[in-house]
């Protein structure tokens, strides 16, 4: 099928969704400005989440993209349930004993987070109770382990990967009464997410990442370029250190099989993820919960087999690995995005598109045609090209949308090819996951002038 540009745009706009930080008295006073979110999904169902949420009871805003596998149940469950136990993570002694005392008597509970959410962006009602539950549990024992120390955020985001997956584990082992949740609890343990989580409050910036998502800076440089700063690192085979620990934690004699056609165990791409308790019970647990379990589960082929060489489980972790940077004023803006966007493009594009895109000014790169035989009609094309997209003001509101586009879009020139863009968009559901994975992106921008007067 041909698109038309309204029906690519109606395409491209329909999960995008913006946040302005609101200004007290004409003045912004946080190092946020705001943020552009979209996705555009591959899957149907789309298996990738978003997040994004300011702490009510401590300070800074939260922000998260999560990638699911074998369905969308487990990506779901986090991108609704982490930011929550970040938030429990960070509150102090007093605060957790007043939100526990509420609940005792029957009160009205102070509220954690403020949710920012596109519509899309639903909450699994029937299970709130049960997820409620496990988080209390979590308070409370924070409660009774009170240290008196404040916490460390780099170690409140390693807590609550680690307390959340656990609590995954937990749930599904125990089951539940009710048939949709027992089957639901196990779909979320079965399948599995990875996770890339932004903690920014005043100059400090935290990235938590499980998994191959990835966050990343824009920079501007004094010259008015812009350039990438890689802040967090893919948990795959193309990382020799994530190879070196999965090495480390088993041993000697299964080197040969824990990674093969660079993957765990010869199935998993990423190395680290919520769920997947294939990858992390003993083959007994798996058994008993999957014979105790809903007929609906064995009719999964996911959870039916064992994975192969299978002798020392756990063979992955949650566990989060946490880079901290202090803001400075030229750090611009994060992208915060799933592995669909970083297959399509190189992180120096990415900073350079949105870079552009935030300012509205394009620097003119010498065209390259990378060895390309081009005549002088195509090399008249493309100057005109770039002529009309310089005068154009950019037709997105939304530089996550505008990063889609390019994406989806992009030619071997670098230019939007609206022709390429239109039989993207337009390939049918079980064609268009051979051809790209589901995108999902946050932009985050800074504010400098606050990020300066720190």
């Amino acid at each position: 099928f041909y698109l038309t540009p309204p029906q690519v745009n109606s395409i491209l706009k329909a999960n995008e969704y913006s946040f302005k930080v609101p200004e007290f008295d004409g003045k912004n006073v946080s190092s946020v400005l705001g943020f552009d979110s979209n996705q555009l999904p591959a899957n149907a169902p789309i298996e990738d989440r978003r997040s994004a949420a300011t702490c009510l009871q401590t300070r800074g805003m939260l922000l998260g993209v999560f990638d699911g596998h074998a369905g969308c149940a487990c990506a779901q469950a986090v991108s609704e349930r982490l930011f929550y136990y970040i938030a429990v993570s960070l509150l102090p002694h007093e605060t957790l004993l007043e939100i526990e005392n509420a609940v005792e008597s029957g009160r009205a509970l102070l509220p954690i987070l403020q949710w920012h959410k596109h519509p899309n962006d639903y909450f699994s009602k029937e299970a709130s109770k049960l997820y409620f539950n496990s988080l209390r549990t979590y308070w409370q024992e924070l409660i009774d382990l009170n240290s008196g120390e404040t916490t460390d955020v780099r170690e409140a985001l390693i807590n609550a990967f680690k307390r959340l997956d656990n609590d995954i584990s937990l749930e599904a082992q125990v089951g539940d009464p009710n048939s949709f949740l027992n089957y639901l609890v196990l779909r979320v343990a079965f399948s599995g997410a990875t996770a890339c989580v932004a903690h920014v409050d005043g100059v400090d910036l935290h990235i938590a990442n499980t998994g191959d998502s990835r966050a990343m800076l824009g920079v501007q440089e004094e010259d008015g370029s812009w350039s990438a700063v890689n802040l967090s690192y893919d948990h795959n085979a193309q990382n020799e250190h994530e190879v070196e620990r999965v090495k480390m934690e088993h041993p000697k004699s299964e080197e040969k099989s824990l990674v093969k056609q660079d993957r765990l165990l010869g199935l998993l791409m990423p190395f680290r993820a919520f769920g997947d308790v294939k990858f992390k019970w003993s083959i007994e647990l798996q058994k008993r919960v999957i014979e105790s379990g809903p007929d609906q589960l064995n009719d999964n082929e996911y959870t039916k087999f064992i994975p192969p060489n299978y002798h020392t489980p756990p063979y992955l972790t949650a566990e989060p690995e946490v880079i901290h940077h202090k803001l400075r004023p030229q750090d611009k803006f994060l992208v915060l995005a799933t592995d669909g966007l970083w297959e399509t493009m190189h992180r120096q594009d990415v900073a350079r598109i949105v870079g552009e895109y935030l300012t509205g000014v394009h620097h003119q790169q010498p065209i390259a045609v990378g060895g390309y035989k081009v005549t002088l009609g195509q090399m008249h094309g493309l100057l005109t090209e770039r002529r009309a997209r310089i005068s154009s003001v950019f037709e997105d509101q939304n530089a996550a949308t505008h990063l889609i586009r390019h994406a989806v879009g992009n030619n071997e020139f670098g230019t939007v090819d609206h022709e390429r863009l239109s039989k993207m968009l337009s390939l049918p559901e079980e064609l268009a996951r051979m051809y790209r994975d589901d995108i999902t992106i946050i932009v985050v921008q800074f504010n400098s002038h606050v990020i300066g007067a720190y």
